[in-house]
């Protein structure tokens, strides 16, 4: 009750900023200084209750102001005026390079310029509770609200207009393009969606309108169906097709829009037939505007005011139809997924940057295949593990197998058919087999099979059924008769709430990966910074993952239908191609360019990561791409590979920034300035295998 309290004292104070005014409009620093705080404290950037005045924060703040204030013919986006102008308020303080020393802000022309401000002071300080409860991603999302509607995003242009967007939208279904560019993103407090098609154009474009954990493909929102064969445009309480919603629009006696069609003749199966019809339009016709804008406000209002929260409904005033009861909803939305997990990590003692955890579980719903590599002891079995044990409600769901260096063959994992013996199977003792067997049974639950130095053996020997199954989708032979031997039957496929997880070392006593096998998967280097290593040092304890068992496991159905269904390649698909093709074509000199299956994972965990982390920008996505499914390939000669790195050291810097800093092993990739870098964790890693290959005329992204 009393973290409640503090929560709403904390929104009252975000709600009432001592804010300017200019044209009758109000200053938006503030408001956007303080959401780029709530960003990177979600993306782990921020790790106390202390903001400096990063590199990071600036670009965070800058992005912000691009896509949240509107009147920027009369605001300045500068980022130190609010940043001195905060101290103002209760909970955020200036702390001075020295005790001893005058701050001086005195010179106003230049008190604001960033340096100065370096110049000036350590940092500014949050009071530690506000700290604590930003946190929480629920939390973070209250005040993110707060801000954006009361300082940046007016009534009048997020919810009372949207008849031109309609129209832009009706037009641009008479062409061919799939283009999703140009369209607003929010709308009264809600995201928006717009689909034409995937690859193929679709016969029903549409819009959605979407609250925090509502998705398209799981759950309920107000949307626009547009029939084009029919000329009928339809304004709908849309139901997700792909998975039954948690929760259902409670209504008495709805249209569905199946029945709407029959009542006009239309016979054939309608998609998104289940959904129902708020009002339809008739397209052939001119669009009244003031009728479109009133009749979306009305249905997202709705919207809006439904508690998912309760079960069933019934603080909301539904239209036109009475309150009936809903099914209950998940606790906690599928976007909180890793800032729980994160928690729960901090419970058990263990320390991984947030950055990585959104990583880990993003490969995880692209592929069910991941390698985890690089410093021994850095915690690769450990996050694999954790992740299992928290995910899964029982201990049956993974299995954690050490890998032999004596396995030759697929024995350890499948066993054989016993020799001695007619119609007798010998299954191995690590009960691999039967977790797939389960698996298959129990196909809404995540299953985990956990391979610990999975390089100790050739991986193309023992693992080679599986690496072409996950390809062909087809069957694994186990024996030849047709009924089962032991329980166990004539073959398996792999199911597809099966995900394994190879852990690797890189030492004398194991092998390297083949392109097959890193083909295959997304491949993620664990690394500890100083800051990783201080914050452990700082917090000591005893390890204790039993404190994880099962405390994720709603999440458990969830995950395994996201990692299952289609995604819809909406957030900047076009950036991300020309990033790709551009890596493309350096790869190839050295031979390591990437196929057809590769660009469609990549273009697959682009889509997904927004799904876990909204705040992380493409850029950073690439970032990621780039790093888990194209480096991974590089290994060769300093005459084959240093004019390949070059360029590639190149094409992660920003247009016009010198590569000779990171050639020379003049200066470290983190101590130099953020703004010259597009992809800095790419750079950090192609900067040291550039120089093993200067060092050692060799290079590999596996590094012992």
């Amino acid at each position: 009750m009393e973290s409640n309290k503090n929560l709403k004292d904390y929104l009252e104070k975000f709600s009432t900023l001592n804010t300017n005014k200019q044209q009758g409009k109000i200053a938006p620093h503030k408001a956007v200084l303080l959401l780029s705080v709530i960003d990177l404290i979600g993306k782990g950037d921020i790790q106390s209750n202390k903001v400096e005045l990063t590199d990071k924060l600036e670009s965070q703040y800058k992005l912000n102001w691009e896509k949240f204030v509107e009147n920027k013919d009369i605001f300045k986006p500068n980022i130190g005026a609010p940043y001195v102008h905060l101290s103002g308020e209760s909970f955020w303080k200036l702390i001075p390079k020295s005790s001893n020393k005058e701050v001086d802000l005195s010179a106003r022309i230049n008190s604001y310029s960033v340096n100065h401000l370096r110049s000036q002071f350590l940092h500014a300080q949050i009071e530690q509770e506000l700290f604590s409860l930003l946190l929480d991603s629920n939390n973070r999302e209250n005040f993110r609200e707060v801000l954006i509607s009361t300082y940046l995003i007016s009534k009048k242009s997020t919810t009372m207009k949207f008849y031109d967007q309609l129209l832009k939208f009706l037009e641009q279904t008479k062409t061919e393009s799939l283009q999703t560019t140009g369209y607003v993103n929010i709308y009264n407090n809600l995201k928006v969606k717009v689909s034409f098609g995937i690859g193929t154009l679709t016969y029903v474009p549409w819009f959605a309108f979407l609250r925090e954990g509502q998705t398209v493909q799981k759950g309920i929102y107000p949307g626009y169906l547009y029939y084009k064969k029919n000329k009928i445009l339809v304004l709908a309480y849309c139901v997700s097709a792909t998975n039954p919603s948690d929760v259902d629009w409670p209504l008495t006696e709805p249209l569905s829009i199946s029945e709407y069609m029959k009542s006009k003749g239309i016979r054939e199966k309608i998609k998104y037939g289940d959904s129902y019809v708020f009002k339809a339009y008739d397209v052939s016709k001119p669009l009244d505007e003031d009728t479109i804008d009133k009749d979306l406000l009305e249905i997202t209002d709705y919207y809006n005011s439904l508690d998912f929260n309760t079960d069933p409904i019934t603080n909301a005033n539904p239209i036109p139809f009475p309150v009936t009861p809903i099914i209950p909803p998940a606790s906690t939305p599928f976007t909180s997924i890793h800032s729980e997990f994160s928690k729960w990590l901090m419970e058990a003692k263990l320390v991984f940057n947030e950055t990585l955890v959104v990583r880990f579980i993003s490969s995880l719903l692209t592929k069910p295949f991941i390698i985890l590599t690089g410093l021994s002891g850095s915690g690769k079995t450990k996050l694999a593990q954790s992740f299992a044990m928290w995910l899964c409600k029982e201990k049956s769901q993974y299995c954690l197998i050490p890998v032999g260096a004596d396995w030759t063959n697929r024995e350890p994992l499948l066993g054989f058919p016993n020799a001695l013996e007619n119609k007798k199977y010998v299954k191995p003792d690590n009960r691999v087999l039967d977790l797939i067997l389960k698996a298959g049974e129990d196909k809404e639950r995540p299953y985990f099979l956990i391979l610990d130095e999975m390089n100790l053996s050739h991986v193309e020997r023992y693992f080679a059924d599986f690496l072409s199954t996950m390809e062909s989708k087809g069957e694994i032979f186990l024996h030849e008769d047709s009924g089962d031997w032991d329980g166990v039957p004539p073959s398996i496929v792999l199911p597809k709430n099966l995900f394994i997880i190879g852990t690797v070392n890189i030492d004398e006593t194991t092998y390297m990966f083949s392109p097959k096998v890193l083909d295959r998967a997304n491949t993620i280097e664990f690394r500890v910074t100083e800051r990783e290593i201080e914050k452990f040092l700082d917090n000591p304890g005893n390890l204790n993952l039993e404190v994880l068992k099962g405390r994720g496991a709603e999440f458990g159905s969830t995950f395994v239908n996201i990692a299952n269904e289609p995604v819809s390649y909406q957030n900047n698909i076009e950036e991300i191609n020309i990033a790709l093709l551009d890596f493309f074509v350096q790869l190839k000199i050295s031979g390591a360019e990437f196929g057809f299956r590769t660009a469609s994972e990549i273009q697959r965990l682009t889509q997904i990561v927004p799904l876990l982390s909204p705040d992380t920008n493409t850029s950073e996505i690439i970032d990621y791409a780039i790093l888990q499914k194209l480096l991974p390939k590089v290994h060769g000669s300093k005459r084959k590979l240093e004019p390949v790195l070059i360029e590639l050291i190149k094409m992660c810097l920003m247009d016009g920034v010198s590569t000779s800093n990171y050639t020379t092993g003049k200066a470290q990739v983190e101590t130099l300035d953020l703004k010259d870098i597009k992809y800095p964790l790419s750079l950090e890693k192609i900067v040291r295998m550039y120089n093993n290959l200067v060092q050692n005329s060799f290079t590999s992204f596996a590094e012992a």
